[in-house]
């Protein structure tokens, strides 16, 4: 009998100390993985910024797209994001260093598909704003198509590049945050093999972009 009494008050004892010890995993701690879609808006100032600034009448253009991220708990991520512009110019040449525009329309398509990881620096107590950096590569889809064009004036290529990026994410609603942050992407040799960027010796359709993204999830 005492060695069940003393059982009793032990086991008695435990459940006390367990209804006062907060539970290892309380309900607002973000679990081990997390799927966060977004979508994504970018105004980018092109490196190549004599083409474009001959083609469209300016080196910057905006491209708009979405992604999904992987996050852990621990701040490591993992984004995949695609995005598309597409945007009507015209044709244009280089004679004795002056650029001429032709008059001749002119659309121009960039597809990018991007994959970066990186880490976000998440502070104690789950802090409302929250720094990140990163890396990776792309796949950038660039065409040109003219309506009068004949078929082997018009361009399609597919280039790998790579980008760094760097920013900072708001909390604004438990489940919705906003990203802001600055994008550095280089393309070589995508450009330059023909046309206006050949004569102009601009090969790289990479640049520096400002980024924002309306994200989905803790």
């Amino acid at each position: 009998m005492t060695l069940l009494r003393a059982t009793a008050l032990t086991a008695c004892s435990i459940a006390r100390l367990s209804a006062q010890t907060p539970p290892a995993t309380p309900a607002n701690r973000p679990p081990a993985v997390e799927f966060r879609p977004f979508v994504l808006a970018t105004a980018q100032r092109f490196a190549a910024g004599t083409t474009f600034n001959a083609t469209f009448g300016s080196r910057g253009a905006m491209f708009y797209g979405g992604g999904l991220q992987v996050a852990t708990r621990r701040g490591l991520f993992v984004d995949l994001a695609v995005s598309h512009l597409s945007k009507a110019g015209q044709r244009a040449f280089v004679s004795n260093g002056e650029i001429f525009q032709l008059g001749i329309p002119l659309k121009i398509t960039i597809t990018p598909v991007e994959i970066s990881g990186g880490y976000r620096m998440k502070r104690p107590g789950y802090a409302r704003i929250v720094p990140y950096v990163g890396g990776g590569v792309g796949w950038y889809k660039y065409g040109e198509t003219s309506e009068f064009a004949a078929s082997d004036d018009n361009v399609g290529t597919t280039h790998a590049g790579f980008l760094f990026v760097g920013g900072a994410e708001i909390r604004i609603r438990k489940w919705i945050s906003a990203a802001a942050d600055a994008q550095y992407t280089a393309v070589p040799g995508i450009l330059g093999q023909g046309g206006l960027s050949k004569d102009v010796g601009e090969n790289d359709l990479g640049g520096v972009a400002a980024r924002i993204r309306v994200i989905l999830g803790r």
